[in-house]
């Protein structure tokens, strides 16, 4: 199934599975929370000297992400974002943010692509690789946040 945005509204029998942008173009076959995230996107922005930065992208169409977090007493405490995309990739970063934030580093390391793509309704075949920039941004930022100094994953500054 694939998103396709047109001027005329769709037939009754697809008003469910409709959204309409601010400029009334109507965008069948994409969910309210997906909408939501992509005509108001949360956490945008980079972190600035941020405690872990992660970036994910694909030759296929050409999106990419990057993610900054800082952390407090070993949870994401911030978190920000900057895209370059379609829809889908702006709304799943969106999403992406919105899961990591207040986790505990391990708890965020498990978010996966499939948990993306469900807390934006679910995505169309050709969009599902977005959800995987966040799943990969995100892990690189963690991993980035333990790389920059002798962090351990459970928090503790390593003496050696």
């Amino acid at each position: 199934m694939k998103t396709r945005a047109t001027t005329t509204p769709p037939p009754a029998a697809d008003m469910e599975t409709a959204g309409t942008d601010r400029t009334g173009i109507v965008m069948e076959f994409v969910s309210p929370e997906y909408m939501e995230h992509f005509l108001s996107p949360r956490n945008v922005g980079l972190l600035e000297d941020a405690d872990g930065t992660g970036m994910s992208g694909t030759s296929e169409c050409g999106d990419w992400l990057i993610v900054t977090i800082r952390v407090t007493a070993g949870r994401i405490s911030e978190i920000g974002f900057q895209c370059r995309g379609c829809s889908a990739a702006i709304a799943t970063s969106s999403a992406t943010t919105e899961l990591a934030k207040g986790l505990t580093l391990e708890e965020a390391s498990r978010i996966t692509a499939a948990g993306i793509e469900a807390a934006v309704g679910g995505l169309p075949e050709d969009k599902r690789h977005c959800s995987l920039l966040g799943e990969e941004a995100l892990r690189d930022a963690i991993s980035d946040y333990f790389g920059r100094s002798a962090r351990r994953p459970d928090g503790v500054e390593s003496t050696d």
